[in-house]
């Protein structure tokens, strides 16, 4: 064995000293030659959100916005979930760490887009004010995921809800919520904002002011109240009615 791969290395030498411009590649099965094709970069990817079959509470996030003096004009913490409807339920959780806020205040409109890397998702905000509150007059989505099977294609899920009174809330107020908010943007994509705390247009030092509830924290916690005190009431009466026919039998039998 090594005397037949010295004889093979002198041919070799033997060939480079007669064809001077000959190329010698030493036949190693130990080397593993280059791939024509290099891995592609962090950068050359591109980010697009994928859709789970089961649904997890969205991590909360708190996007702010500043006016063009630099005082806080929107401040808004909150989860979002993506709820995607394709033959079965599909959802998707905006992760805060990935967005990008954007947009601007003026005396009477503000806007507030939350934006996902290479626009795979974005939430935008309109918000309106009058004299005495403000409110949401107008919400968009939209949503590109990776396709959920090998043969599905890419397709976007938009939607947009236009001319409402949505959250409306008291000027230098802040709106809170902590049931969640499901929004129907198409019919295929909802919104969901579990929990939710926002205020627009006066935002003091970036924090947040007095609190106006929302209905459902409302009938969360005064329905208990109101049940647990109608079940003390039939109690009540209950037991009035049975001391009253208590009594009138003793009456009946002492006149006997």
């Amino acid at each position: 064995m090594m005397l037949k791969s010295h004889t093979g290395g002198w041919f070799l030498f033997f060939l480079a000293a007669i064809f001077p411009g000959a190329h010698l590649q030493r036949n190693d099965n130990s080397i593993t030659p280059a791939s024509d094709s290099e891995p592609p970069t962090a950068a050359s990817m591109t980010y697009q959100p994928v859709l789970q079959p089961s649904e997890a509470v969205p991590p909360t996030g708190t996007y702010t916005l500043n006016d063009p003096s630099g005082r806080p004009c929107i401040k808004a913490t909150m989860g979002v979930e993506y709820v995607v409807f394709e033959k079965k339920t599909w959802y998707f959780n905006l992760d805060p760490s990935r967005v990008k806020a954007t947009g601007y205040c003026t005396n009477g409109d503000a806007v507030l887009s939350l934006t996902l890397p290479d626009n795979g998702a974005s939430l935008q905000l309109t918000f309106k004010k009058d004299k005495k509150s403000f409110y949401i007059t107008k919400m968009s989505a939209h949503l590109l995921p990776h396709p959920v099977c090998k043969s599905c294609t890419n397709k976007t899920y938009s939607g947009v809800m236009d001319h409402e009174k949505l959250f409306k809330t008291a000027n230098g107020r802040s709106f809170n919520c902590k049931s969640e908010s499901l929004l129907l943007m198409s019919s295929q994509l909802k919104i969901k904002l579990v929990p939710l705390q926002m205020q627009a247009f006066e935002v003091p030092k970036g924090q947040y002011g007095k609190e106006m509830e929302c209905w459902a924290d409302f009938n969360k916690r005064v329905i208990p109240i109101i049940i647990g005190a109608m079940v003390v009431g039939l109690i009540l009466i209950a037991l009035m009615t049975f001391l009253i026919i208590r009594d009138r039998r003793r009456q009946g039998y002492d006149r006997l």
